[in-house]
């Protein structure tokens, strides 16, 4: 939201949300002249800047909102009873089909998707638009919902309101500029567009920004639940989250791990540490550091032109692109023995196929740390997992070959390296995907690494605990 043009700042600090999806990025405008515009293109096989490299020619505005998604098209339009707006969402509804029964006793009426599906997005706003009163319709909706729902609306006077989710489990960061304000998921999108980070908003939270100020309309609630999983895997490295920077975190989270495994033994013998790219480096250069084992890359990804293995639709020819981007560097990996750090394990396929390329290049041992506790639970927060059984879990997977669906009343216990059902999955998953040795960084050890209390974090994938 800006005294002047602003599509520039939206457009750049979209694209800093690459990282976060996949499938389809959005951006709508405010103009006074011409009033709402929106534009929606798919990124599946073009990075954003590509497929919106023309929009400066369509558009352009004062106000300005977008997005990058891994679900449904956005940013909507929409017209209510308290005038046009477009909206754009950030969360998961798992009770979804009852509030479109709800929603059309009420009247309300919905453009089915391919398949008959709606659009969360869509549902979303018919929410909003039951309350006469948009702070109250976004409240109504957060509370509504099951799941999570971060919202952010460009009204059609120009104004902005944003919503943080009913627990905090995602951020939402106010900057402010020269000439304005602006809301991020990313608080470095904001700085590089020079918009000093103001604060987060708390709970729940609902503002009201236009160029001048920012109001609160709704307050804060005391209860919060942010994702654990922000630090570990999905948010990026430059980014704060409630104080806590990713990169610092993630060393700090690696040197917790070398400490426990030095006291147990578990550091003889390893000539490298490694990490697995991009964002189980810095957890790695973290174990290294504290463990005094060197740290080194045996093999380098090749991404000018497969920035992302995951492009194709073909899961035979995103595995080949995969394996094509590693680059052995084979001094680094003849006769050694290294260890491996990875943000997180959940299915293992990917995994297991790097460390077969590591010893068909010659490695004596590969041995393998994750920065995060066995994910024994699927999110139902969250829509950044592409898990969407609980046997889709390696770790799942493997304590119903172990022990059957009776092991899914000790999942604390395969959670615990100290346990003998611990040693059991570890040995098992050693088995299944090559490992020398294996082990998990613990839910204590995540929690310190972080720095806030556990009652603030959500834990849910790791520990089933709401």
């Amino acid at each position: 939201m800006s005294h002047g043009e602003c599509l520039a700042d939206v457009f750049f600090g979209v694209d800093y949300h690459s990282h976060l999806g996949t499938r389809r990025g959005g951006l709508a405008a405010y103009d006074k002249e011409i009033g709402l515009q929106r534009q929606i293109h798919n990124i599946q096989n073009s990075p954003f800047r590509t497929k919106f490299e023309h929009v400066f020619d369509d558009m352009r505005g004062t106000a300005a909102i977008g997005c990058i998604s891994d679900t449904d098209p956005q940013p909507l339009l929409f017209r209510s009873q308290w005038g046009a707006y477009a909206i754009c969402t950030i969360g998961i509804i798992n009770n979804a089909e009852e509030l479109q029964k709800d929603c059309l006793a009420c009247g309300a009426h919905f453009n089915a998707m391919t398949g008959g599906a709606i659009n969360s997005t869509e549902l979303v706003a018919a929410l909003i638009n039951r309350k006469s009163d948009l702070a109250e319709g976004v409240r109504f909706a957060q509370e509504s919902i099951e799941g999570t729902m971060s919202i952010l609306i460009l009204r059609d006077d120009g104004t902005l309101v944003a919503a943080r989710d009913r627990l905090g489990r995602i951020p939402v960061v106010l900057g402010k500029g020269a000439d304005g304000y602006c809301v991020s998921f990313e608080s470095f999108a904001c700085e590089k567009l020079d918009y000093a980070p103001l604060r987060e908003l708390g709970p729940g939270e609902v503002v009201s920004v236009t160029a001048d100020e920012v109001k609160v309309l709704a307050p804060a609630g005391e209860k919060k639940r942010v994702c654990a999983f922000l630090w570990s895997y999905y948010g990026y490295s430059t980014s704060k989250y409630e104080g806590v920077n990713v990169e610092v975190m993630r060393c700090r989270n690696g040197s917790v791990m070398a400490r426990d495994d030095k006291e147990k033994g578990l550091c003889d013998g390893i000539d490298y540490v490694c990490g697995v790219p991009d964002s189980g480096t810095p957890h790695a250069i973290g174990y290294a550091n504290q463990s005094g084992i060197p740290f080194a890359r045996p093999f380098i990804k090749y991404t000018p032109t497969w920035p992302r293995s995951f492009m194709s639709s073909s899961p035979m020819e995103r595995s080949r692109v995969a394996k094509m981007k590693q680059i052995p560097v084979h001094e680094l990996i003849q006769d050694k023995s290294l260890l491996f750090v990875d943000d997180s394990i959940v299915r293992g396929t990917q995994l297991k196929e790097t460390v077969d390329f590591l010893y068909e290049h010659g490695a004596k041992e590969v041995h393998m740390r994750s920065a995060c506790p066995p994910i024994m639970y699927t999110c139902k927060y969250l829509n950044f997992s592409r898990s969407t059984s609980e046997m889709d879990l390696i770790a799942r997977r493997t304590i119903m070959e172990l022990e059957g669906e009776e092991g899914f009343a000790h999942l604390a216990e395969y959670s615990d390296s100290g346990t003998e059902r611990g040693q059991n999955l570890r040995r098992a998953i050693c088995e299944k995907l090559h490992f020398a040795s294996l082990e998990f960084q613990s839910l204590e050890g995540i929690v310190e690494a972080i720095g806030l209390p556990e009652c603030e974090l959500c834990t849910y994938c790791w520990s089933g605990k709401e």
